[in-house]
């Protein structure tokens, strides 16, 4: 029993011995300089590659997904800040448009005003129209300016293209206009406008007497049987009555005829004014109506 101990004790350090001696053996081995490696060497790294491959492959799945759904999230987040982007320029350039419409419009209101004050020294007060009323018996369009800004009653009232009517009623800050579509030569309250072409100012004349409210045009009446008014012609105020300045541009002669008594010519005239789209106008405040304005 005891030898049998023995043997077996000295068989397990025999064995030790040999397998730390292939030990060492394999890391010489091993560190030598080798072109190729032993066929275990291949076998262990191609057991753990394939081992690796297995464990590497899910892991990469799992990572690539999550970075997947960062990115997802990212462009989301992006695309969300373009929307606000193009939203905010399209906001914008609305408005540039409208600021840009206005600059344009107030540069030719002033441009206009100050031509006027050269040619005919008239003082031109730019208003907004608030209200109209469309009214049949009484139709006119509301001014934000009355009295306190100087505006009188029987004043001309003009925009950058035509003559609009006549200063009906005041109050201290509003006035009301009546326009020239409601002119008519037997209305007590709409006086007839004399007016002459514009560049023959001494050869031409003629009183725009009723507005047709089917055809949209003037009647010109009183034109002299040798008047050299010619269609296409400019037709301006002549500023005599006292009431209406000179020089205001009222509209186009568009056709010329014969008068009911074959003395005289009559002649349709297209205003010069757009009456849909008011927004702004001008009252004409004459010399004497400056001095009088407070």
């Amino acid at each position: 029993m005891i030898g049998l101990f023995n043997f077996m004790r000295n068989k397990r350090v025999f064995m030790l011995m040999i397998g730390f001696i292939l030990f060492i053996a394999i890391i010489g081995f091993s560190l030598s300089d080798r072109k190729e490696l032993t066929w275990p060497e291949k076998f262990l790294k191609d057991t753990s590659g394939f081992v690796q491959q297995w464990f590497y492959k899910p892991a990469g799945y799992i990572a690539g997904f999550f970075e997947d759904i960062r990115d997802f999230r990212m462009i989301y987040e992006e695309n969300e800040r373009l929307k606000s982007t193009v939203a905010a320029y399209a906001r914008d350039k609305v408005e540039y448009n409208f600021i840009k419409k206005d600059n344009e419009r107030y540069k030719e209101l002033l441009g206009f005003s100050e031509q006027q004050k050269q040619m005919y020294d008239y003082n031109y007060l730019i208003a907004q129209v608030i209200s109209i009323s469309n009214d049949a018996n009484n139709r006119t369009m509301t001014i934000n300016l009355g009295s306190k800004h100087g505006i009188e009653k029987n004043m001309a009232v003009t925009t950058v293209d035509g003559l609009v009517g006549l200063v009906s009623s005041v109050t201290p800050f509003t006035a009301a206009i009546t326009p020239i579509t409601e002119l008519n030569e037997t209305s007590p309250t709409f006086n007839s406008i004399s007016a002459t072409i514009e560049g023959r100012e001494n050869e031409s004349f003629g009183i725009l007497s009723s507005f047709n409210k089917e055809t949209n045009r003037i009647l010109m009446t009183r034109i002299g049987e040798n008047d050299k008014m010619e269609i296409g012609d400019t037709v301006i105020t002549s500023g005599l009555g006292g009431v209406y300045p000179r020089g205001l541009r009222i509209g186009t002669v568009e056709t010329k005829q014969v008068g009911d008594f074959g003395l005289t010519y009559t002649a349709s005239v297209k205003l010069a004014t757009n009456f849909d789209h008011l927004a702004e106008v001008f009252v004409v405040q004459a010399a004497s109506s400056e001095e009088n304005a407070p």
